[in-house]
């Protein structure tokens, strides 16, 4: 590992020491897990990573952050979360990640308070600053850590010490909610998260890592990288009758190709300026 990148990791090692303990929001996403890990570490019983159980992540997401949890070896709780019972939730305006991402860390301050651990810790990196990141500032409203932004530590670098100690998902793409599949202003309903969730099911059974299925109504907006257009397409016939089985008429592939981020881009300044570059 590079001498700049070794020095980050000991800053974020030595970060955890100032702490008595952590709960942290563990998604089981690499940026999450890079925390866990390195809390584990150093905070041993008093790190306790939190996996959020809802409605807008999908199962599998779940199954990995245990799967992860038991490989760091970490205290690891799963905790219900009611997005789907906050109507300035579901009501998907652009604040829609502020009311989630609240709600998440008033629960994790009061499992922390609960556990006589000090402080909430959340995996946003410096690479999320150049998107519209509302969820941002419920984290300094409620005064969680995020150690890889007070770092500067970036998706680069999160990825390469997490590949250096050796945890498995080191690669695993961004897996943000379901939510984020349907346009702002557009209700988030049960029935939506259901239709998303089981046709990105459909695009991981054709052997697809980094897809999103954007959700218009009657249209299904396919983002894949541009380089697994070809691999989509000899598989056309199948996704097709797949997805118009879940009540999409249309089925669309974005020629942009794949972009993280990509709801946000009808966003106007000066809330946001938005320069994603497509995959």
């Amino acid at each position: 590992m590079e001498p700049d990148l070794q020095t980050k990791l000991h800053q974020l090692r030595a970060l955890f020491k100032t702490m008595s303990g952590a709960v942290i929001a563990f998604s089981g996403g690499v940026d999450s897990s890079l925390l866990t890990h390195v809390a584990h570490e150093v905070l041993g019983a008093r790190a306790l990573a939190v996996t959020a159980v809802s409605d807008i992540q999908k199962q599998s997401e779940q199954k990995t952050a245990q799967r992860i949890a038991r490989e760091i070896g970490v205290r690891h709780v799963l905790l219900a979360t009611n997005e789907m019972d906050d109507k300035d939730f579901t009501a998907n305006t652009q604040k829609r990640c502020y009311f989630c991402k609240a709600s998440l860390l008033k629960a994790l301050g009061a499992l922390a308070r609960e556990q006589g651990l000090e402080a909430v810790v959340e995996g946003a990196n410096q690479d999320d600053l150049g998107d519209y990141r509302p969820g941002l500032m419920a984290a300094k409203e409620f005064g969680a850590r995020q150690p890889l932004l007070e770092l500067k530590i970036t998706k680069t670098e999160v990825r390469q010490m997490a590949q250096h100690l050796g945890l498995s998902n080191w690669d695993k793409p961004a897996a943000p909610c379901l939510a984020s599949r349907i346009p702002y202003d557009t209700p988030v309903t049960r029935e939506r998260l259901r239709k998303i969730a089981q046709g990105e099911e459909l695009l991981s059974n054709l052997g697809l890592s980094v897809f999103r299925l954007r959700h218009h109504e009657t249209i299904a907006r396919i983002e894949i990288p541009v380089g697994d257009f070809e691999q989509l397409l000899a598989n056309r016939k199948q996704l097709v009758v797949g997805l118009k089985r879940l009540g999409y008429l249309y089925v669309t592939l974005d020629l942009q190709g794949f972009c993280s981020g990509s709801m946000n881009q009808g966003l106007r300044e000066p809330l946001v300026s938005v320069n994603k570059r497509c995959s």
